[in-house]
């Protein structure tokens, strides 16, 4: 499986990724330039990731500038023939900005940047990147964001849930899926969802910071290992 990783002005999440995908898990990964027009050597089975950071200085609001840039119409071609597309923090901002999926992220509800561990609950196996995830067992995996805050109207939200595209919610250690839980506001504790296909997915908290033991937490390598298990079948 081949992933390419894009590269926004004020990406800074890009070369974390490119390690957990190309070091630890041994694939083969490259960094494509935003300015690019297309997706050269990307194809049926691979998988674009765009990663977390602040692209444009999240001038306007996060995500709404990158959207724009050359490249996402090669991605856009790419999620529509089906192959996969991943967003993480910034990523997932700039997917709903588009509309790939469905929603908005909002400004915290504290209205202050986080930055810590959250404990989410895999709520679904029929995902890629949740596919090997054991549903009872809640994951440890670092959130930093300031407009991190799932939002969608209520219809949106039970299509979401009527069609089992609800990834992760928020989670005490436990697993229990609590206000208290909740560490930005999201609805229904949402920290991820997918797409109707079920070939794009998004969500805030970032797995590639969580997939080494050296860093004394690999909770968040599962997802990569689901989706490389899902399409090495």
């Amino acid at each position: 499986m081949k992933f390419g990783v894009i590269v926004f002005p004020g990406s800074n999440c890009d070369d974390d990724m490119v390690h957990v995908l190309g070091n630890v898990m041994g694939q083969d990964v490259q960094k494509i330039w935003h300015k690019e027009k297309d997706l050269h050597g990307f194809g049926t089975g691979d998988c674009v990731v765009l990663p977390g950071g602040f692209s444009y200085g999240d001038y306007v609001r996060a995500g709404a500038i990158a959207r724009f840039s050359p490249i996402m119409k090669a991605v856009i071609a790419f999620a529509e023939a089906g192959s996969y597309v991943f967003g993480v923090c910034n990523g997932f901002q700039v997917l709903c900005e588009y509309h790939l999926l469905p929603g908005v992220l909002l400004r915290n509800a504290n209205l202050q940047f986080i930055c810590k561990n959250v404990w989410l609950r895999p709520v679904t196996n029929d995902s890629p990147i949740t596919s090997e995830l054991d549903l009872n067992t809640p994951l440890k995996i670092p959130i930093a964001h300031a407009e991190g805050r799932f939002y969608a109207d209520e219809k949106t939200l039970d299509a979401l849930e009527r069609s089992d595209q609800i990834l992760f919610r928020y989670c005490s250690p436990e697993g229990d899926i609590t206000p208290e839980a909740n560490p930005n506001g999201a609805a229904r504790n949402i920290a991820g969802i997918c797409n109707e296909r079920r070939n794009v997915f998004g969500m805030m908290p970032h797995p590639e910071r969580a997939s080494e033991e050296i860093l004394g937490n690999s909770d968040g390598r599962g997802l990569f290992e689901s989706l490389l298990a899902g399409v090495l079948i």
